[in-house]
Formats: structure tokens, C-alpha cells, sequence
């Protein structure tokens, strides 16, 4: 049975025309859903009993289950759900100074390949449904009895991916009757999958963007990022540019620095190069490093000597605040442990 939490405003309006009801019960449904988190449509009080039997008979409010949570030092928690056919996914809370984010997963596994990743260690099985991404907010909330003002898309899988589900996804989070998370609160990362940044131009969510880069060289890019072979950095920039033309909206550079990979001052100063003139903003990301990866964080000096020269650049950039480095905190760990 369908879970209805994969059902957006627009589409529930339509299943309800098809049935003759009123569409004003549309919101009541949704402020049932998402504000009271009710488990059983029998909760649904301002609603007929007979129109509640109808969407007992189509749609189920179902659940993930938990199998593990790992919590840091610094506050960061990170949650293990098991599906309803056996396949694990990951998301982390982060508390921070504006409230609570988290990272959700968009996939099972992962096809980019990116080499430094512990996502892609195993392939991707299938897309997560729309309900299955909603689910990790909705049991992370009542987990730890919080709200979750900010959500980052970037957890297991390539969103632009699993573009539909995280479009709908994106819509339901949004709606002010449901979990009334502002689109600015909202960001979606991909590694560069260039039609589909076209293509999310034109929807004008007002939800942030996020390109994962890592270089600014074509070969060393393609070497730990397969996406680039397809479509290499000219044609990633020229995606970007129309991106903030048309939207008006700032960028983010995801930027993780490799030891002896990316992180050398020519390589900062490539960057600046490749991004000049461009409204972006760079987050620079120290490594959590793989057990199964031979990848190594750069040394401090490193990370601060490639974001002084950025700076010297006139480049917009952070050094992200490190955060769950004592747990399986890089993505995709906790899953390949426990698969």
C-alpha cells in the first residue's frame, strides 16, 4: 500500500476531486500529517469516518525503523533506519547556534563513484521513495522530541538522481501547513549532473544549490569524481552561470581538501581562476577520513594556507566547523558497517 506521505499538496487535491470530497480537507490531512504527527487516520478527528476508511483502504501513514544511533562528542547524532525491504539508509542531526539541521539520504547506495567517498562503496540499489526521505525528518523529530528548522540534502546518493522524489520532497517540507521548513533552509547538493541543474533553474524553488567540485583541474577532477568525464568543468560552469542568471541565487562550491590531492596553493589559485566573476560562495570541508580509502585529510596549515590565498582572491569562502569526527560520521560508514 502507498504511503501517503509521498503525496504532495497538488497531488492530494487531485485524489480528492477524483473522489468528490471537498478540497479544503487537503490542508486538514497535511496539518495532521506533518504539525500533529498523528500514526493512524482514526486520529484525524475533523474528518468523516467514511472519508477516513477511503484513505485507509489507499494509503498507509507507515514508519521507519531504527537500528542504530551514534551520537558525537560535539552534539552531532547520526540515525541508522532499516526500510520496510531490508535496505539501510543514514541521516545526521546537527545542532548548531540557528537550531537543528539534518543530512538526508536521497538513495541506497550510490552509482557516482566519487573515490574519496564512503556513499559510493556500495552501488546503488534503488531511489528512495518521496515518503522514505520525509520519514527521516518526521523520526528524527520525535526521536529526540526536537524541531528541525534546517535540512541539507546531501546525505547517500546523488539527489539530481532521484530528481522527482526530491522535487516533491522539497515541495511537501516547504508547504506552510506541513513542516513549514523556509525553501533558504533548505539545500540540495549534487556532483555536477548538469541537465538536471537546467532543469531545477527553471522550477525557482528559492531552496539553495550546492555543487561538489573538489577541483578545479579537468584531469584531477575526472580522476576522483567520474561525473566529470561526462560533463567536465567547462560545461559545469556554463551550467552554474545560466543557474544564477536566471535565479538571482548565490551558489555553493562544496570543496572537500584531499591531502597532496587538491590542497596545494596552486590549486587554490586554479580555483579562484575557474570561479571568478561567479556568484558562489566556497565551502571549504576537511576530510572524514575512510578506513577502506587511502585518502588523508590535509594538515591545519594546509586548509589554512588554501583559505587565506582564496580569501587574497576575493573569493566568498568558510572553513567548515568540523563536526562528528568520532563516529561514523562520513557518509555512508554506519550503513557499510551494519549492511
Amino acid at each position: 500500500m502507498e504511503s501517503i506521505y509521498n503525496y504532495t499538496k497538488e497531488m492530494l487535491i487531485d485524489y480528492m476531486l477524483n473522489l468528490g470530497e471537498k478540497t479544503f480537507r487537503c490542508n486538514q490531512i497535511i496539518e495532521w500529517l506533518y504539525r500533529k504527527k498523528v500514526k493512524s487516520f482514526d486520529d484525524m478527528r475533523n474528518i468523516s469516518k467514511s472519508f477516513i476508511q477511503k484513505l485507509k483502504e489507499d494509503f498507509c501513514i507507515n514508519r521507519l525503523n531504527l537500528v542504530i544511533k551514534q551520537e558525537s562528542k560535539d552534539g552531532t547524532k547520526k540515525f541508522l533506519f532499516e526500510l520496510e525491504d531490508k535496505n539501510k539508509i543514514e541521516s545526521v542531526l546537527m545542532k548548531n547556534d540557528y537550531g537543528y539541521s539534518i543530512c538526508v539520504t536521497t538513495e541506497v547506495g550510490c552509482n557516482m563513484g566519487c573515490i574519496f567517498c564512503a556513499s559510493g562503496m556500495k552501488k546503488k540499489v534503488r531511489n528512495l521513495t518521496t515518503s522514505e526521505i520525509i520519514l527521516q525528518i518526521l523520526m528524527v523529530e520525535e526521536i529526540e522530541n526536537i524541531k528541525i528548522g534546517n535540512v541539507v540534502i546531501m546525505g547517500i546518493g546523488e539527489p539530481f538522481d532521484n530528481y522527482d522524489n526530491v522535487i516533491n520532497f522539497i515541495k511537501i517540507i516547504n508547504y506552510p501547513l506541513g513542516l513549514e521548513i523556509g525553501a533558504r533552509h533548505i539545500t540540495v547538493s549534487t556532483c555536477g549532473v548538469v541537465p538536471k541543474i537546467y532543469e531545477f533553474a527553471e522550477l525557482d524553488l528559492q531552496v539553495n544549490l550546492a555543487i561538489s567540485l573538489h577541483s578545479a583541474y579537468d584531469d584531477v577532477r575526472s580522476r576522483i569524481m567520474p561525473i566529470n568525464k561526462k560533463y567536465n568543468l567547462d560545461v559545469l560552469i556554463k551550467a552554474i552561470k545560466d543557474y544564477v542568471d536566471k535565479t538571482g541565487k548565490r551558489v555553493t562550491i562544496e570543496y572537500i581538501l584531499l591531502k597532496d590531492i587538491n590542497d596545494s596553493k596552486t590549486a587554490a589559485l586554479k580555483l579562484i581562476d575557474l570561479l571568478k566573476g561567479l556568484n558562489v560562495y566556497v565551502n571549504l570541508i576537511p576530510y572524514n577520513e575512510v578506513l577502506e580509502k587511502p585518502y588523508k585529510r590535509s594538515s591545519e596549515a594546509s586548509m589554512r594556507l588554501f583559505f587565506d590565498t582564496l580569501k587574497k582572491g576575493n573569493i566568498n569562502v568558510q572553513l567548515r566547523k568540523e563536526q562528528g569526527s568520532d563516529i561514523d560520521a562520513a557518509c555512508g560508514q554506519l550503513r557499510s558497517k551494519n549492511s
